[in-house]
C-alpha cells in the first residue's frame, strides 16, 4: 500500500516534501534575481534617452571611412587662409549691412568632421536634456520593473544608433556653421566653425578653386553671426519658442503610447503638409510654423547676402553660386529619403523660400526693407508672407507692391 501510494503521488506529479522545498528556494532566488535585474535595468534606463558617448563613437567611425580625410597638421595649416578670408569678409559685411561685427574674427575654428560632431553633440544633448525628465517618467516610472526598463533600454539603443548615423551623415556634408547654443543657461557668444575636409571636397566636386570658395562660405556663416549678434533680441526669442515646442512635445508623447510606430508610419506615407506637422497638435503646429518662418529668413538672408556681397569679394562668385545651388538641388534618391525621414528636407526648403522672400522685399523696399526685418519680433515674416513678400511689405512698410 505504501509503495503504491508513493507511486501514485509521483504519477500525478505532486512533489514530495523535499522537492517542494527546493522549488520554493529556486523560485524565491529567481524572483529576487529578477527584482535586482529590474532595478538595475531601471537605473540604467533612467540614466538617459541616449548614450552620447556611443553616438560620438558611431558617428566618428563612419566619418573615418569617408574619403578626403585630413590630418591635424593639414587642418591647422589652413587656419591662416580662413583668417585672411575673415579679414576681408567682416569689413565688407559691416559696410553692406551698416552694422559693426566686433569680436567675431577672434571666434573662428577650423575643424575636421569629427570636430564638428563633437561641437554638435553638446547641442543635441541640451535638446534631449529638456525632454528627458518627462519622457523617462512616462517610459520608466519608478518601480516599473524589468520589462518596461528593458523596452526603454532597447529604445535607447535604437535612438543612439539613429543619432550616430545622422551625425555621421551630416558630418560629411556641413561646410560651415555659426555655432550658437540657443538653450544654454549662459548666453555665450557664438563661434564660427569651418569643416575644411568638406569644404575642400565640395570645391573639388564643383570644379572651383578652394580659396574663393572658402571666402564664399565664410560670407554665409558670418552673415548668421550678424543676424544674432547685431540683434540681441533674436536669440531669446527663438529659445523661448523652442522651449515651448519641447514642452508641448513632452506633454503629447503620452497620447501616442503603443501606437507611436503606426502613427509615424501613417504620417510618413502622405497627407497635407510635412509629415512632422501631421504628428503635431494645433499648438505645436503653430509654433513650428512660426519658428520655420524665422529659420527660413535666417537661411535665405544668408544666401542672399552671400551672393550680393560676394560679387565684389569672391572671384568667380556667379559660377560658384550656380554650381553650388545646382548640386543642392540634385540629390540622390537615398539622400532625399534620409533628408525627408529626418526632417532635414525642411532646411533645404528654408533656403529656397527664404532667399525668394528676401529678394522680393529688397525689390519692393530696397536696403531699408532689409534693415526693417531685424527690428524685432513684430517685423519678422509670418508663414503666409514668405511666399508673398508683398504682404509683409504692406504690413511692415505700408507699401503696396
Amino acid at each position: 500500500m505504501a509503495a503504491r501510494r508513493s507511486g501514485a503521488e509521483h504519477s500525478t506529479g505532486r512533489p514530495s516534501g523535499g522537492t517542494w522545498q527546493a522549488g520554493f528556494v529556486v523560485g524565491a532566488a529567481l524572483g529576487a534575481a529578477v527584482t535586482v535585474l529590474g532595478r538595475r535595468a531601471e537605473d540604467q534606463a533612467r540614466a538617459g534617452l541616449v548614450d552620447w558617448r556611443a553616438v560620438a563613437r558611431l558617428a566618428e567611425t563612419r566619418l573615418r571611412r569617408a574619403p578626403g580625410r585630413l590630418s591635424g597638421p593639414e587642418i591647422a595649416a589652413t587656419e591662416p587662409a580662413y583668417a585672411a578670408a575673415m579679414k576681408r569678409v567682416v569689413p565688407a559685411l559691416e559696410e553692406a549691412l551698416g552694422t559693426p561685427l566686433p569680436g567675431i574674427v577672434d571666434r573662428v575654428a577650423v575643424v575636421d568632421r569629427a570636430g564638428w560632431v563633437e561641437a554638435n553633440l553638446v547641442t543635441f544633448a541640451e535638446l534631449f536634456g529638456k525632454l528627458e525628465g518627462g519622457l523617462l517618467d512616462q517610459l520608466v516610472p519608478q518601480g516599473a520593473g524589468l520589462l518596461k526598463a528593458s523596452m526603454a533600454l532597447a529604445n535607447r539603443w535604437v535612438t543612439t544608433r539613429q543619432l550616430g548615423f545622422l551625425l555621421g551623415f551630416m558630418g560629411q556634408r556641413v561646410l560651415g556653421q555659426y555655432d550658437l547654443a540657443l538653450l544654454s543657461a549662459e548666453a555665450e557668444p557664438g563661434q564660427l566653425l569651418f569643416v575644411e575636409e568638406n569644404i575642400r571636397a565640395t570645391a573639388a566636386s564643383l570644379g572651383v578653386d578652394v580659396a574663393p570658395f572658402r571666402t564664399w562660405i565664410a560670407l554665409h556663416e558670418t552673415t548668421h553671426a550678424f543676424e544674432f549678434e547685431a540683434h540681441p533680441w533674436l536669440r531669446p526669442y527663438l529659445a523661448e519658442r523652442l522651449e515651448r515646442q519641447l514642452s508641448a512635445f513632452t506633454r503629447s508623447t503620452s497620447s501616442l503610447g503603443g501606437d507611436a510606430a503606426r502613427v509615424v508610419g501613417r504620417a510618413l506615407r502622405g497627407g497635407d503638409g510635412h509629415w512632422l506637422e501631421r504628428l503635431m497638435s494645433d499648438e505645436q503646429r503653430a509654433l513650428f510654423r512660426e519658428t520655420q518662418a524665422v529659420m527660413s529668413l535666417l537661411e535665405g538672408f544668408g544666401d542672399h547676402v552671400m551672393d550680393a556681397v560676394g560679387r565684389d569679394l569672391v572671384p568667380g562668385v556667379e559660377t560658384i553660386s550656380a554650381r553650388f545651388h545646382a548640386r543642392r538641388a540634385s540629390r540622390t534618391p537615398m539622400e532625399r529619403a534620409i533628408l525627408r525621414v529626418t526632417g532635414l528636407d525642411l532646411k533645404m526648403e528654408q533656403y529656397a523660400r527664404g532667399e525668394r522672400f528676401v529678394a522680393g522685399i529688397e525689390r519692393i523696399g530696397g536696403p531699408v526693407a532689409l534693415r526693417r526685418l531685424w527690428e524685432g519680433p513684430e517685423t519678422l515674416p509670418r508663414d503666409d508672407e514668405l511666399d508673398h513678400p508683398e504682404r509683409w511689405a504692406r504690413r511692415v512698410l505700408g507699401t503696396v507692391a
